[in-house]
């Protein structure tokens, strides 16, 4: 299938890669040069302009995957809509608020176009493991651009559609939310460990016991388990923790329906506080964390 991705950041870059490997025609755009170079290194066709992406089909309705930051979604809908093809269908691949989403798939619509959201999940690892893939918009939509979503589901992950514009978006911030409040949890008992009234004790043991048979064995504790056995102090690491907007989003979604969630959003206060300069070793796990699942820069101390 031919599609275009524009945005080929650490996760962009990935399904770029995943699908031209896969056997799809890739369309590779970005704002900077390097990254296309390097997508054509994969197989993937380079686009330097937006006029050479269009180009590329030929005067057919233009598939497009957007993998940008959602603060600048806006802006570059803006410049997209105007350019492609009446029937093209732009896919939100990246972590956008749901309810802007049901507002631009109108916009998209009134454009003779369509917007589906695809909630994406598996960082860095989605390469080589599979993406785990949320979506939400017109079902005929979404059974014309399915065979993208297999080829990056392959090997272990998943895809599935969740119903109307903002749905797929919607599944992957609760996601996103729930993340937060596990990865608290694992770094507050690392904590307990760490400065509990034990000496010396090994958390990296601790967390690989912790993988086989118990019930807290997952990805995030294996992560942690990594990341202990590698610095077990954490040391270089200042401990404050970005928050990227899904739990903001969530919260404030559960406060307009009237829905308590004391762990999310104690989690969230949490790296609040530590943008702010409260710190501890459980922060500085956090951001171990985030660097080992999604690639995420590190605050050095």
């Amino acid at each position: 299938m031919k599609v275009a991705v524009a945005g080929l950041g650490r996760m962009g870059m990935q399904i770029a890669r995943k699908l031209a490997e896969g056997g799809h025609d890739v369309i590779a755009h970005n704002r900077s040069r390097e990254p296309i170079v390097a997508a054509a290194a994969y197989g993937a066709r380079a686009a330097y302009t937006k006029e050479e992406v269009v180009q590329a089909f030929d005067g057919q309705p233009v598939v497009l995957w957007m993998m940008i930051p959602a603060e600048v979604f806006d802006a570059e809908l803006a410049v997209w809509l105007p350019q492609l093809p009446k029937g093209s269908t732009i896919i939100d691949g990246g972590n956008s608020d749901f309810r802007k989403t049901r507002t631009r798939a109108a916009t998209v619509q009134a454009a003779g176009m369509h917007l589906l959201d695809v909630g994406t999940s598996g960082g860095v690892w989605g390469y080589k493991n599979g993406f785990s893939m949320m979506a939400g918009g017109d079902t005929a939509v979404f059974a014309n651009v399915e065979p993208v979503l297999q080829t990056l589901a392959n090997p272990s992950g998943a895809y599935k559609y969740f119903g109307l514009s903002g749905s797929g978006h919607y599944v992957k911030m609760v996601h996103n939310a729930i993340e937060y409040g596990m990865m608290e949890s694992l770094a507050e008992g690392y904590r307990m460990l760490k400065e509990g009234p034990y000496d010396a004790l090994d958390l990296a043991a601790a967390g690989e016991v912790w993988q086989h048979g118990s019930v807290v064995a997952s990805w995030l504790n294996e992560l942690s388990r990594q990341a202990l056995a590698e610095n077990a102090d954490m040391e270089g690491i200042n401990g404050g923790v970005a928050e990227s907007g899904e739990a903001r989003w969530t919260l404030e979604t559960a406060h307009e329906a009237g829905i308590s969630l004391p762990a999310i959003q104690a989690a969230f206060d949490v790296r609040l506080a530590s943008q702010k300069g409260e710190v501890s070793f459980a922060t500085k796990l956090l951001a171990a964390m985030r660097n080992k699942f999604g690639g995420h820069a590190v605050n050095k101390s």
